[in-house]
């Protein structure tokens, strides 16, 4: 009961903090981590260790990337790469069908890699996209981060349900197959709302690119704006940068799963891990598309990229400090035991601990793989379809991404997304809606699969 009063006073804290005084998010955070540790029981010497050891494990998995990517795309912008991408999609998916385009690509690209990998990658396009069409970026990035972080957290090789379906014992490629297929719809109604949103929520691009603006009254979408402004790299040379890290990080990760090792495994393993890939994107983009660019002004795009980076790296990491404390405090473990010494659906278990978890310490892959850790022997015990069980934790670990979770931040802060009310709009909502209509197709798969 101390842990969970702790975690209730942390969390009503960290909310009148952030929404209530000039406290900036990243400070909130760190406050908000110490009253968990403090009220709920931990030793005080213990709190600072747990709060570094979660702010750099964080960032040592992707602040790295953020910098690189972020920098990414500040050439891809600087030499119109950006703009001959989104002119690409929206050629190939028709005009005013760019959501769904920036959706299917997200769906497909975070099957191989990490969602927050992906987003930072891939914001560039949607802006370029929002800033020509003059759509809000809302419309645009967030069926983006849905697409992304739906595949992520339900279609193995991704590490998440990878883990889950080995704990469960299920078959990794009927895993993959019935994975994709609960995620269409997950993501179909994730656009919808973000259509919807993005009419409320108006923002695009301003001119310089530097900034976001909110127009008071809709700009139509018209054909003009779709027309070059001026002399673009070509389409290859403007995915390149993109696509070479991704296909590297997709191929290390088949390979990881066959389980090939040595000679060219092991190079294929180095030039596939993220921070390696994305870095070597950054310099192709650097040598091929920013060629032609002075080098003085090279150097100033990625240092402005560096620069606005820097808020969302520290706020990550605190995001991060927060999950660590709630981790280390014992508070998500207290909470799935007593829930699985309850007398729930054996199907319902995995999915409602999972579920808690995500909430209490923001990690989707945390989440699923301890529920699927608590639950598996009692839903074989129970003789109930392992492969639901698996499902039940992935789908339960989608729910209301809020300040503890590292993609919150990167989604809203790269979307231009500062009031605390909009950002929870803009992705606990969307989070908590794919959870909703992905717990829906759980209980009608459960009608069919026993």
């Amino acid at each position: 009961m101390q842990m969970i009063i702790g975690l209730l006073v942390a969390i009503i804290l960290l909310i009148v903090l952030i929404l209530k005084t000039k406290v900036p998010p990243f400070l909130a955070l760190i406050i908000a981590a110490v009253t968990v540790g403090l009220i709920g029981g931990m030793p005080p010497t213990d709190i600072p260790g747990s709060i570094t050891t979660g702010f750099g494990g964080t960032l040592g998995s992707i602040g790295i990337i953020i910098g690189f990517g972020v920098m990414m795309g500040q050439i891809f912008e600087k030499t119109g790469a950006a703009e001959r991408m989104a002119l690409t999609f929206i050629k190939l998916f028709g005009k005013k069908n760019e959501h769904w385009a920036m959706a299917l690509t997200g769906f497909i690209v975070s099957i191989p890699i990490f969602c927050d990998s992906g987003f930072v990658i891939l914001s560039p396009i949607a802006k370029a996209i929002s800033k020509k069409t003059r759509r809000s970026i809302i419309e645009i990035g967030v069926p983006l981060a849905a697409g992304l972080v739906i595949t992520h957290a339900l279609v193995p090789p991704t590490p998440g349900p990878l883990g889950v379906a080995g704990t469960f014992g299920v078959d990794v490629g009927q895993f993959i197959l019935w994975g994709l297929i609960i995620s269409l719809p997950m993501t179909l109604v994730s656009c919808l709302y973000a259509q919807r949103l993005g009419k409320k929520i108006y923002q695009l691009p301003s001119d310089d690119g530097d900034s976001w603006i909110r127009p008071e009254k809709h700009e139509e979408y018209s054909e003009l704006n779709l027309e070059p402004s001026k002399n673009l790299p070509s389409t290859l040379t403007a995915f390149l940068p993109l696509l070479v890290p991704v296909l590297l990080i997709l191929v290390n990760t088949v390979s990881s799963a066959l389980g090939l090792e040595g000679g060219a495994a092991t190079v294929v393993k180095f030039l596939g891990t993220p921070v390696i890939a994305v870095g070597l994107g950054l310099l192709i983009a650097i040598y091929t598309l920013a060629n032609a660019v002075p080098r003085e002004d090279v150097l100033k795009e990625m240092s402005k990229g560096l620069a606005s980076a820097g808020m969302i790296i520290f706020v990550t990491g605190a995001g991060g400090s927060l999950g660590q404390i709630l981790k280390d405090s014992g508070t998500g473990a207290f909470i799935a035991e007593q829930l699985a010494a309850a007398s729930i659906p054996i199907i319902l278990l995995p999915f409602i601990i999972s579920t808690l978890v995500r909430f209490v310490q923001g990690s989707g892959t945390v989440a699923m793989v301890t529920a699927a850790g608590i639950c598996a022997p009692i839903v074989h015990a129970a003789g109930a379809s392992p492969l639901l069980g698996a499902f039940a934790c992935c789908i339960g670990a989608c729910f209301f991404s809020y300040f503890n979770d590292s993609y919150f931040w990167v989604v809203n802060n790269l979307m231009g997304i500062t009031e605390t009310k909009e950002q929870i709009q803009v992705w606990s909502i969307t989070s908590t809606i794919a959870w909703a209509v992905g717990f829906v197709m759980l209980l009608i798969l459960n009608l069919f699969l026993h």
